[in-house]
């Protein structure tokens, strides 16, 4: 009977453990998750600043005054592979006219990435957010996402999936400054 006890109480104690510890994870999870708060159409886009394929700085707040086209893509979407030769056209014809795209890619390797931007003919500057800092920063879940960021600074909208190139052309004559 004693022994009966024992297992018991031992069980029990196994059981309070596991309880405690999925307490104590979801409480931990939770609290890592709220780091950054979820952006929004009006906010102020957060400023970053990352190097291109060919070594060159980019930083958001010194595109202030034009529209930005933020995507953040991977070589393995996709969507992507699909929407970046339209995404080329168009900055071709948007560039002049005040609109930047800045291709985001997350975390992967130079080579993987350049061997992308050359297959898709990439002409805008692509970056990669080897830390994943800024996607974690603009709260990046699916692949592609992409921003809209109006000459001010600010979100004026967030699109997840994939564009078709009238949606692109779209998308940048809502961010070409007036």
């Amino acid at each position: 009977m004693n022994n009966k006890k024992k297992n018991r109480f031992i069980l029990r104690l196994i059981v309070l453990i596991v309880l405690a510890s999925a307490i104590i994870f979801s409480i931990y999870n939770s609290s890592i998750k709220e780091k950054h708060d979820v952006l929004k159409v009006g906010d102020d886009a957060p400023d970053f600043l990352l190097v291109d394929l060919n070594g060159e700085s980019h930083q958001l707040s010194s595109y202030k005054g034009q529209g930005v086209f933020l995507n953040f893509w991977g070589t393995w979407c996709a969507p992507c592979k699909k929407e970046m030769p339209a995404m080329g056209r168009q900055y071709q014809i948007y560039k002049d006219q005040g609109v930047q795209v800045l291709a985001v890619n997350i975390a992967e390797p130079d080579l993987k990435v350049r061997a992308f931007a050359d297959q898709y003919g990439m002409v805008f500057p692509t970056l990669i957010d080897k830390t994943k800092g800024v996607m974690q920063t603009y709260n990046i879940k699916p692949l592609p996402t992409t921003f809209l960021i109006n000459p001010d600074g600010k979100i004026i909208k967030i699109i997840t999936g994939e564009m078709s190139e009238n949606d692109i052309k779209d998308y940048m004559e809502q961010i070409k400054p007036s």
